[in-house]
């Protein structure tokens, strides 16, 4: 792509902000906000708070639980037998939604995905990427895992069985991928630093840092 350049003191046009124009949903979501304000549902300070702590969610929630089961065997019997609330012992609230956790071992890797929309673990990993809520992911991964996996650099071996697991709207998967080899000594905190979001939706393994 060639750059775009002006000469000094060419001003022949400004950047502009573009905004698109309210459709029918958002001026009827707006509505509705209003009229709950109004009628003392909540406060506009308490959607501020409550938007505020949607935001502050990452993956670091999800990195927390994962090394806390590679260094407590209990807990992580607990995750895997009761996902929510296994995680509600490290203060994350699933509130009414069911958490499964599945576990990734040397003969089995798991995905997660949602065919029908892009639901997704948010209170653990925050915001979906785009690729994950795209067509072409939430199709392809269930018809060829394998070559999915393989563009994002995940090659696994053809006695791996590869399962892949589709989120519905009151149930949530996390991916509990393997503790690398040669973290033996590494404290909670720095195995948590070595999960990203991917290796939670299953589409990459752990690796040790350089």
């Amino acid at each position: 792509m060639s750059e775009h350049t002006h000469e000094p003191g060419d001003q022949r046009h400004t950047a502009v902000e573009q905004v698109e124009p309210h459709g029918y949903y958002q001026y009827l979501a707006d509505a509705v906000r209003e009229l709950l304000i109004e009628k003392d549902v909540f406060s506009a300070d308490d959607m501020r708070r409550a938007i505020e702590a949607m935001d502050a969610r990452t993956p670091a929630q999800g990195a927390r639980v994962i090394a806390r089961t590679w260094v407590d065997p209990a807990y992580k019997a607990r995750l895997l037998a009761d996902g929510s609330a296994a995680v509600e012992e490290l203060g994350i609230d699933m509130g009414t939604t069911k958490l499964v956790v599945v576990e990734n071992t040397p003969t089995v890797h798991n995905i997660i995905v949602c065919t029908l929309c892009s639901c997704y673990p948010r209170m653990l990993l925050g915001v979906p990427p785009s690729w994950y809520k795209s067509r072409e992911y939430r199709s392809r991964v269930v018809r060829e895992p394998r070559a999915v996996l393989a563009e994002f650099g995940t090659k696994l071996s053809d006695d791996v069985d590869v399962r892949v697991h589709d989120s519905t709207a009151d149930m949530r998967y996390l991916v509990l991928p393997m503790r690398p080899a040669g973290t033996g000594e590494m404290g909670e905190e720095e195995l948590a630093a070595l999960v990203t979001r991917d290796t939670m939706v299953g589409v990459a393994q752990v690796r040790m840092t350089a």
